[in-house]
């Protein structure tokens, strides 16, 4: 933690109050804000004389002015309040909602983030990922979510999503796991841990990553608050997957998010007979999203930013050489940490022999790598 003091300028506090008084975006304030200035549109909201229509928004949340209060908590806490004069705030991941016809206040970009994390804001968002899914999660769509958030946190994407229980928190873990980094985009203040259980999760998301909020510090989570935070997950990513995801779920409502502001969406198929996984069917078959199942898939309906350099066709080449033992022990070996060779025999299907006989091979290929007794992928 951070223990020094800070003074915050005029229109930090100005922001800061606004953002406590609007409790979330509208339309009409940052009209309001763009034609007048930050810092007369909050002398004016606490005099009371903003006009009618901000009036009536703003007028029974006015007297609340805490903006030096909660700036100095959160800075004592390791983190800051982004607003529109900072270099880092994201102006082109929410351009896209102010393209949005006849948008509603609710619709509107967030005036400001709460940002729990010393990372810049903007630079984790250049190449995210947003991925979303059921709180109730199988173990088929945790499994999944964590091989997918893992490798792309490898190759250096971003994960982004909403730190609830199932596919958000596995996402979450997985990113960590493999020393990535991940956003998280909450629908409280970034002070309060929600879930409780997640507390020690966002903790590590903070140190490694960043939770984001557009509610000021002390803000208890709200329905309609986990509806708007969805746009937020969806605006600050590349594209958004969907893992598993109910007939009617707040996953869906993200990729909804997703499709108006022009990005894709992707979801990931289960059994037929699971309904965790029947709104990413419906997702599918109504063409609302890609049908997805690995991280490649995933950079590839994105767009990749980065071409395949002289070494991923030389393992490109090398994976299209295997056969036998080779091919079925390297495909057996996880996207994410090491494994012994009695675990792949069992996983491959062969005999613990041949698998000691082909890791060798596969290493000179510089398919694998071996480490602390175990194997894994290079």
């Amino acid at each position: 933690m951070n223990a020094d003091s800070f003074d915050p300028d005029e229109r930090r506090l100005a922001w800061a109050y606004l953002s406590t008084v609007a409790q979330g975006a509208s339309r009409s304030l940052s009209a309001a804000i763009e034609e007048e200035g930050v810092v007369a549109v909050a002398a004016a909201v606490r005099a009371g004389r903003a006009g009618a229509e901000l009036s009536s928004r703003l007028s029974a949340r006015a007297h609340l002015d805490t903006a030096a209060v909660d700036l100095e908590r959160l800075h004592r806490a390791g983190g800051r309040l982004v607003t529109p004069d900072d270099d880092e705030w994201p102006a082109w991941q929410l351009l896209g909602f102010g393209m949005l016809d006849k948008a509603t206040d609710a619709e509107a970009a967030p005036h400001a983030l709460w940002v729990w994390g010393t990372r810049r804001l903007d630079e984790p968002v250049e190449r995210a990922i947003g991925i979303v899914g059921t709180r109730a999660a199988s173990g088929y769509g945790e499994h999944v979510t964590a091989e997918i958030a893992g490798d792309l946190a490898l190759d250096g994407w971003t994960v982004v999503s909403g730190a609830a229980f199932g596919v958000d928190a596995a996402a979450h873990r997985a990113a960590l796991a493999v020393g990535g980094t991940t956003v998280a985009v909450l629908a409280c203040g970034v002070d309060r841990a929600y879930p409780a259980a997640h507390a020690k999760l966002l903790r590590a998301v903070s140190e490694n990553g960043l939770v984001v909020s557009e509610y000021p510090p002390g803000t208890a989570p709200a329905r309609y608050r986990f509806l708007a935070r969805n746009r937020l997950v969806a605006a600050l990513s590349s594209g958004t997957l969907v893992v598993e995801a109910g007939w009617r779920s707040g996953a869906r409502n993200t990729a909804t998010w997703a499709r108006r502001l022009g990005r894709p969406v992707m979801a990931v198929p289960g059994p037929v007979t699971s309904a965790s996984s029947q709104g990413c069917h419906r997702m599918i078959r109504e063409n609302e999203a890609r049908l997805v199942g690995s991280a490649h898939e995933v950079v590839d309906e994105c767009g990749p930013l980065l071409a395949p350099d002289d070494r991923d066709a030389q393992v490109v080449g090398s994976l299209d050489g295997l056969s036998g033992d080779t091919a079925l022990v390297y495909e057996a070996l996880p996207a994410v940490g090491t494994v012994g060779p009695a675990e792949l025999a069992t996983s491959a299907g062969v005999a613990v022999d041949r698998v000691r006989a082909a890791l060798p091979m596969l290493e000179l290929e510089g398919l694998v790598v071996s480490r602390d007794g175990g194997w894994e992928r290079a």
